[in-house]
């Protein structure tokens, strides 16, 4: 499975006020392992970036003035997440202004985000496994002991690499298997720290379901649609 995790920038916060992007960054996930991989752009908004926009991300309106515009690299930007699920902390928000500077390019206009990929929105994730709590990605890096002590500014790519890491911890981590003989943690809990694969180690054996397997799965996802009068969360 192919996920891109997502963030963007942008000058303000509504797009029906004529808030534009200035910033997209993309890491990609395949079968939840981290590829290396990734999509980085900032681009010139053709218009000035508000001044609480600036303190948040950090990024000026000089910064900006000599980056290409939204046209000129939105094919690059489609093709990199064309056929992905996209992972996205808020996604109404970042989907909405994606689908407003897909609008404004009028009869080259690629369509909306819905004709390239399904969407996960991470906070809505969040807000279902810790209800009642903050869920914001700052709150959800300390939940989860993910180090974001490089984001002293919001940034898209960054918060991008971070939101892949909560992401993976709040869907179920990565834990390290101990080997026999080694000793566990205090307590007995497992290290769910997040390790990357180093490059050139061999890949894990993945086993997939087989025919008889996925037809007793899907009569077993029938009686959940009917005892839950359809609310089956694991469809």
């Amino acid at each position: 499975m192919r996920q891109v995790v997502l963030d963007t920038e942008t000058t303000g916060l509504e797009p029906s006020q004529g808030h534009r992007i200035i910033e997209i960054g993309c890491v990609e996930l395949v079968d939840r392992k981290l590829t290396g991989r990734h999509y980085h752009q900032y681009i010139n908004p053709e218009r000035e970036v508000e001044a609480g926009a600036i303190e948040v991300h950090g990024i000026t309106n000089e910064y900006l003035a000599d980056k290409p515009l939204f046209e000129q690299i939105v094919q690059d930007f489609v093709a990199f997440i064309d056929g992905a699920e996209l992972v996205i902390h808020n996604a109404p928000f970042d989907v909405g202004f994606i689908d407003h500077e897909f609008k404004l390019l009028q009869s080259k206009s690629p369509g909306k985000v819905a004709d390239y990929c399904s969407v996960v929105d991470s906070l809505v994730m969040a807000r279902q496994k810790h209800p009642g709590q903050r869920n914001s990605l700052d709150a959800l890096c300390s939940r989860y002991e993910v180090d974001n002590s490089a984001r002293d500014l919001h940034g898209a790519l960054l918060d991008a690499e971070i939101l892949a890491d909560v992401y993976l911890f709040m869907t179920g981590g990565q834990t390290n298997l101990l080997l026999a003989g080694e000793d566990s943690q205090e307590g007995g809990a497992a290290d769910t720290s997040i390790r990357r694969v180093a490059a050139g180690r061999p890949a894990l054996k993945i086993i997939t379901a087989d025919s008889e397997e996925l037809a007793a799965h899907e009569v077993r996802l029938q009686e959940i649609d009917k005892a839950s009068d359809g609310n089956n969360r694991w469809r």
